[in-house]
């Protein structure tokens, strides 16, 4: 069983993602308010706390939305899930679309410490069910 961690928003690209309470998803958008949001596979990412626990261990002082995430999850292997792969929290239904990403250039993680887990363990889903997602929530994949 997996839990939301965080849920995190930037209203522009380029900057830091800020944690909120809650948030509503769409079909064909992903997060409201999410600069990152739109009609495309992508629309809205999550990461692993412990994947970001295994980079705190090199150093770093980070929080959730560190690697511009929008969900922040415990207790799910994200990056083992299949393509097509369903998650819920017994409303929202999200799709995993994609396993990982190229890293951009200039990552201010990969720079100072030589690695970087979003492009290996990050994921990226798209919205199969609308409506809202709540820090604290259950998300758990689909039989």
């Amino acid at each position: 069983m997996g839990k939301i961690v965080s849920l995190n928003i930037s209203r522009e690209k380029g900057v830091n993602k800020e944690p909120v309470e809650s948030v509503e998803v769409k079909i064909d958008h992903g997060m409201v308010g999410d600069a990152h949001a739109g009609d495309w596979h992508r629309q809205v990412s999550l990461l692993a706390e412990e994947s970001i626990d295994f980079m705190r261990n090199k150093g770093l002082e980070l929080d959730p939305g560190a690697f511009a995430e929008n969900i922040t999850t415990e207790g799910l292997e994200l990056a083992s899930l299949p393509i097509g792969t369903r998650l819920s929290n017994g409303q929202v239904v999200l799709e995993v679309t994609q396993i990982g990403k190229k890293c951009h250039h200039g990552c201010a993680i990969f720079k100072q410490v030589g690695d970087c887990i979003m492009p290996r363990e990050g994921i990226f889903t798209k919205v199969i069910t609308p409506g809202i997602l709540r820090r604290g929530d259950s998300l758990d994949v689909m039989p």
